[in-house]
C-alpha cells in the first residue's frame, strides 16, 4: 500500500469546486432512466450517453472523478478512444463500482447485505491496470420499522471495511458508502439516530481492518427525513443536523466527504451541500458524489438523439457548475434562475 499515492488521489477527489460524477448505474437501473426518456437500453446507447458527458469539457472541469460501471470501464468511444482515456483527458480520475448488489441477510428483519467480496482481489488489479484509481461499494440501510438490526448493520459495516482494506492493498482509494435510505416515513431524528449508529460502527470496523483513513473518501447520506415523512425539513435544519452528526462520528483524518443525493431533487441536493459549506467549521472537505442529481437534466435534454448532444452537455455543465459552487458554499437560488 502506497499511502502517499492514496492520499493524493483522495485529496484530488474532494478538491474545492469539484465533485464526483456517479455514472455507475447498473444496466437495469439505466434502463429505468432510459425508459423515462423513451430511449432503448442498448450497449451503444449507454456508451453514447456516457460519452457525451465525458466529452463535455467545460462541465468536466467541475468533476474530480467519475464512478464507472464494469461495462463502461472496458468500452471505447465511437471513434475508438477508450472511455477511461476521455475521462483522463478531461482532467478527471476514473473510478469503478465494485459491489454486486444486495441480498437479504437471513434472520435480520429484512435487512440487505451487499455482495461482491468474492474474487474482488482478482478484479481490483485489472481495474487499476485499466486506469481506475478509486472504487465504490454501497451498503444500503433501511431506517424504518425497527431496522436496521444489529446483525444487518454489523454485516454491512464489516463488508465495507473488508472492501476498503482490499482496495488499499492494490493502491485504489475506497469510497465507503453506507447509505441510510430516504424512501420511507422516518422523521429526521430517526435518520440522525440511524446514521450516527451506522457511521460509528463503520469507522469501528475500518479501524479493526487497518484501513488508512487518509486514503479513503466517505460517501454518506445527508440527514433528511424520509420522502413519506409527515414533516419535511428546512435547508438549514438538514445542513445543521448533517454537520452535527458527521462531526460526532467521522475522524478528522478522512480527507473528504462526498455526499450522495439519494433521490433529492437536483436543486435541493445542491442547496443542502452549499449551506453546509457556508456554515463550515468541520475538518474535512465536503463535496458531492451525485448520480441522478447531475444527470436527470442532461438525460432529458439528450433523449437519445445525436442532434441533442450539445443541449445535453449544456444541461450537464449547468448542474456540474452549480454543485461546484455548492462545494465552496457559493451557490444561491438566483444562479439557477439566471440559467433558466
Amino acid at each position: 500500500m502506497n499511502l502517499d499515492a492514496l492520499n493524493k488521489v483522495a485529496e484530488a477527489m474532494v478538491a474545492p469546486g469539484r465533485g464526483i460524477l456517479a455514472a455507475d448505474e447498473s444496466t437495469g437501473t439505466i434502463k429505468k432512466r432510459f425508459d423515462a426518456i423513451g430511449v432503448e437500453n442498448t450497449e451503444d446507447n449507454r456508451r453514447d450517453y456516457r460519452e457525451l458527458m465525458f466529452r463535455a469539457g467545460e462541465a468536466m472541469k467541475y468533476v474530480s472523478g467519475v464512478i464507472l460501471y464494469d461495462e463502461t470501464i472496458w468500452q471505447n468511444a465511437k471513434d475508438g478512444t477508450p472511455l477511461v482515456k476521455l475521462i483522463e483527458q478531461a482532467g478527471s480520475i476514473p473510478g469503478i463500482k465494485v459491489d454486486e448488489g444486495t441480498r437479504e441477510l437471513s434472520g435480520a428483519r429484512g435487512d440487505l447485505v451487499t455482495k461482491g467480496l468474492d474474487g474482488l482481489d482478482k478484479r481490483l488489479p485489472k481495474y487499476y491496470e485499466k486506469g481506475a484509481r478509486f472504487a465504490k461499494w454501497r451498503a444500503v440501510i433501511d431506517p424504518t420499522n425497527g431496522r436496521p438490526s444489529y446483525a444487518g448493520l454489523v454485516a454491512n459495516a464489516h463488508a465495507l471495511a473488508r472492501y476498503a482494506n482490499l482496495c488499499q492493498e492494490f493502491d485504489i482509494v475506497p469510497i465507503v458508502e453506507p447509505e441510510v435510505l430516504m424512501d420511507g416515513d422516518n422523521d429526521i431524528d430517526t435518520t440522525y439516530a440511524v446514521t450516527e449508529w451506522v457511521l460509528k460502527e463503520t469507522f469501528q470496523q475500518l479501524y479493526y481492518l487497518n484501513v488508512a483513513l487518509e486514503g479513503m473518501v466517505l460517501k454518506p447520506n445527508m440527514i433528511v427525513p424520509g420522502k413519506k415523512a409527515a414533516k419535511q425539513a428546512s435547508i438549514d435544519e438538514v445542513a445543521e443536523k448533517t454537520i452535527k452528526c458527521l462531526k460526532a462520528c467521522v475522524p478528522s483524518a478522512v480527507p473528504g466527504i462526498a455526499y450522495l443525493s439519494g433521490g433529492q431533487s437536483d436543486e435541493l441536493a445542491t442547496a443542502h451541500l452549499s449551506r453546509m459549506n457556508e456554515i463550515g467549521g468541520f475538518p474535512w472537505k465536503m463535496t458531492f458524489s451525485y448520480g441522478r442529481a447531475l444527470q436527470a437534466a442532461p438525460q432529458k435534454a439528450w433523449s437519445g438523439k445525436a442532434e441533442n448532444v450539445a443541449a445535453a452537455q449544456r444541461a450537464f455543465l449547468h448542474r456540474a457548475r452549480m454543485n461546484g459552487l455548492a462545494s465552496k458554499g457559493e451557490w444561491n437560488a438566483g444562479l439557477e434562475k439566471q440559467a433558466a
